[in-house]
């Protein structure tokens, strides 16, 4: 039942188990678990159901590139947009996920940062995802990021219908409205588009008890040339923004109304 004014959250402990069966065992070949079959299996436990609006955007297949806002608000687990996605979706989704939880204290920084790295890295072998170092940017992780870029590069290269999930604002906000991604982020979609993937905006928030999916008109993405590289990033960067904004209530929308 839902708590009133959210839904209720269970993840199923069978998937659970088996998910962290999987990734601490190492198999001959990855990926070996379907995120989708697994994101139904927890999204058919939501009470109540998941509330999906414009269905007749859902894609079939790729290429698309699909484009969702962070939401978040305490006791949220970000994860519930990535599973909502997956089950609505009638197609399997490459998701670039986050390499790891941050801190800035010292010892969650040490301890569940430490931690989450190995676990997201094995999640991410088991469905086959790709990981991306996390936000903020650390200049240490410089050439591991462009490792993450050339692996969905690679994917989507070698992919029929290359079909990507991406939340780009790459963390939470500290009041659940939509923010600006981080540098590079809109080069990195450009990189996407320019390879043939139109892209999708989506918008995931809650409204009256229920867990939300808004899905827009898939839209092509072009900056004009002539422009510097960080003007491109922000160009880039502003018009996904507003298309996702298009598909959140008035209040999440940040500075993007």
């Amino acid at each position: 039942m839902s708590t009133g004014q959210y839904p209720h959250y269970a993840l199923p402990w069978r998937t659970i188990a088996q998910l962290l069966l999987s990734a601490a065992v190492m198999p001959d070949t990855w990926p070996h678990r379907s995120f989708r079959k697994d994101a139904q299996a927890c999204v058919a436990r939501l009470r109540p159901a998941l509330h999906i609006h414009g269905r007749e955007h859902i894609p079939n297949h790729g290429p698309c590139l699909l484009t969702v806002n962070h939401y978040t608000r305490p006791g949220f687990r970000a994860w519930w947009i990535a599973l909502a996605l997956s089950a609505a979706v009638p197609a399997d989704i490459h998701w670039v996920m986050t390499a790891a939880w941050t801190y800035p204290d010292r010892l969650r920084a040490s301890t569940v940062t430490t931690a989450t790295r190995w676990l997201f890295r094995r999640f991410a072998q088991v469905y086959g995802f790709t990981t991306m170092p996390p936000m903020p940017p650390d200049p240490r992780d410089t050439a591991a990021r462009a490792v993450a870029v050339w692996q969905v590069l690679a994917y989507v290269r070698t992919s029929a219908r290359p079909l990507v999930g991406l939340a780009p604002e790459g963390g939470d906000s500290p009041d659940g409205t939509l923010q600006w991604p981080p540098v590079g982020a809109g080069r990195f979609v450009l990189h996407l588009a320019q390879r043939g993937l139109a892209l999708l905006p989506v918008g995931s928030f809650e409204r009256e008890g229920a867990l939300c999916l808004r899905f827009g008109a898939p839209y092509r993405l072009a900056v004009p040339s002539g422009l510097s590289a960080a003007e491109r990033d922000r160009q880039a960067s502003e018009t996904i923004m507003h298309h996702i904004a298009q598909q959140l209530p008035a209040h999440l929308r940040g500075e993007f109304s």
